[in-house]
Parts: C-alpha cells; structure tokens; sequence
C-alpha cells in the first residue's frame, strides 16, 4: 500500500504518492489560484491526487489514505480549516470534503508541521526529538516536533512562528498585524524588498538580471550581490538579518536539536546559512551550553511537505 501527501500552498498545490521508505512515486501539481471558493481548490486537489495515482502506475485501491498539509490553523481531531490567512478557508470541513471526494481517509494538518514532520522522518533531522522547521516561501511557515510529536497547541493554532512581530510598528503583514516575521522574511517580501532597491537604484545590476520590476524574484538580489552589485548585497544583507532574528527566537524559545530552513529561499545553502550562524553565534541566550542546535537546510526540499503530510497517519 502508498499514501497521497498533499502539500496545499499558497501558491501551488502538489500532491505525491508515497511508499513505505518514504520515496516519491510520482508527482502532480497546479496552480492554487488562491482567492478562488473552496470547493473549486478542493476540486484540484482532488484532481492532482488522482493524476499523481495514474502516474505512479497505482489506482486508488493501492492508496491506503490521504495526508493534507494545509495553511492556517488545521484543527486535526475535527478535521476542519478554522483560518488561513492566504487562502479563503474560514471554518472549511476539508477532512470530509476530500473524504467524500477521494473515498479514503483523511489526516489534516498545518503545511510547515507537516513539512517538519517529513524533515524528522526522513530529512535533515531525522532521528531528532526536536525540531523547528521554518518555511520560507509565500509566507513563513513554522512547525514544530517535540519529544517526536507535532506541537500544535491545546487549540491547533501553535507554531504560526511567522507571525509573531520582529519589528514593532513595523510592515502590514496579511495576518493584520505588523512587523511580523513573515512581513521581513518570506520570499514574498524578499521580492518587494529587491523592487524597493531597484527603484532606488536605477543603476543596479538587478535591473538587468531580471529585466524589469515585474519579472524580479527571490534569485535576482542574490545573484546580483554574486556579481558585485552593491544594492543587491545591501538587499540580500538586510534580509538574512531578519531571518536571522526569528530563527534566534525559535532557538531561544525551544533550543531544538536541529533547525531546518526550507522553502525557495533556502536553495541559497550556504550562501543564507553561514552569514546566519555568526550571527546567531552571538546573540543566542544558549552561547555557553555545551550543545548548541544545529542549523542546516531542509534536505528535502519542496518534497518536504508531501512526504509529512504522506506519514501523519503513522501519529494515529
């Protein structure tokens, strides 16, 4: 027998089959086209579910039930979405809506404890009792294991690590409060912070990477500062230091064995991390413990979130 991972972001939906050694049979993907009903993402996850089966050479027959990994607050013992802040789901009974679409069971959890419960299985911090992975993508996603169990919170609502405020007053953020991490750190708002620049200097090599404001995105000021262009260090310099700040609170908060960067962003490797250790070197509340966490890059990758939301199951 396979499982279905369903990773459901902000920005695309992806749904895997899994088998028991936690490999990727096949994929299927599509845009989420987020402002839309519900009932019409429901409609494609359901879809792509039923494509990745047919790709992996499987029916649903073989597919033992359907993990989904969703934005927001994922309420698991009643299966609902209460509230996601990039997506139109308030109060969504999605455990039984694709249980009657797909015909099989159903476990639902938030998308970065899904993603972190993939890395603990079978990622960077597999063999961990601790973990805090942080999601850099459309917004940022945290989740969080603890003594080898996901911590939600009594309510499900725990671990929304991006948004807790690391500037006061600071960004609007989406959530409606501001200076939150997510405001400074997601590649979203890498993206606005690389236009800024831009506009600021007209002379930038950005310009020419990406060819217009529109067409800038997470990889423009990295390789502009990788060219010498000094409005695009300034950019990428400014944004590891707000990521660096939330990642030394998770680390102050928790001290977790392993904290892992997924999402876009992190395909920078070294290039993010290591400038974020000097800086986390300094400024953690631990610096004189004889075990320190440690940081590394979420090995796998956007898979993450499939392969976790593919094991909630094995929690039951």
């Amino acid at each position: 027998m396979v499982t279905i991972g369903i990773d459901l972001g902000g920005t695309n939906i992806v749904a895997g089959v899994v088998d028991k050694e936690y490999r990727i049979l096949a994929h299927a993907k599509c845009k989420t086209k987020a402002q839309r009903p519900a009932t019409e993402i429901l409609d494609d996850m359901a879809r792509v579910s039923r494509e990745a089966v047919e790709k992996a050479g499987l029916t649903m027959d073989d597919v033992e039930y359907v993990g989904i990994g969703a934005p927001g607050t994922c309420n698991a013992e009643t299966g609902q979405v209460e509230y996601a802040n990039n997506l139109p789901f308030n109060n969504v009974p999605l455990k039984n809506m694709m249980h009657e679409r797909l015909g099989k069971p159903i476990y639902l959890e938030n998308d970065a404890n899904a993603a972190a419960w993939g890395e603990v299985k079978a990622g960077a911090a597999k063999g961990a009792a601790s973990c805090v992975c942080v999601t850099l993508g459309t917004g940022v996603g945290g989740g969080i294991v603890i003594d080898g169990k996901i911590y939600t919170g009594f309510n499900y609502a725990g671990a929304e690590i991006g948004h807790t405020v690391i500037v006061k007053d600071g960004a609007p953020c989406t959530c409606g409060r501001k200076g939150c991490w997510e405001a400074y750190a997601s590649a979203t708002a890498l993206v606005e912070q690389t236009r800024a620049a831009m506009k600021e200097h007209p002379d930038s090599i950005m310009w020419e990477l990406a060819g217009s404001l529109e067409r800038a995105n997470g990889l423009t000021a990295f390789d502009a500062m990788r060219a010498g262009d000094a409005a695009g260090k300034a950019v990428v310099d400014a944004y590891i230091d707000y990521v660096a700040a939330g990642v030394i609170n998770m680390i102050n908060i928790f001290q977790p064995e392993v904290i892992c960067i997924g999402g876009g962003v992190s395909k920078e490797g070294e290039t993010l991390l290591a400038p974020m250790r000097e800086k986390i070197e300094r400024e953690r509340y631990s610096r004189y413990s004889a075990r320190q966490s440690k940081l590394c890059v979420a090995t796998l990758g956007n898979d993450a979130g499939v392969i976790g939301a593919a094991c909630l199951g094995e929690m039951v």
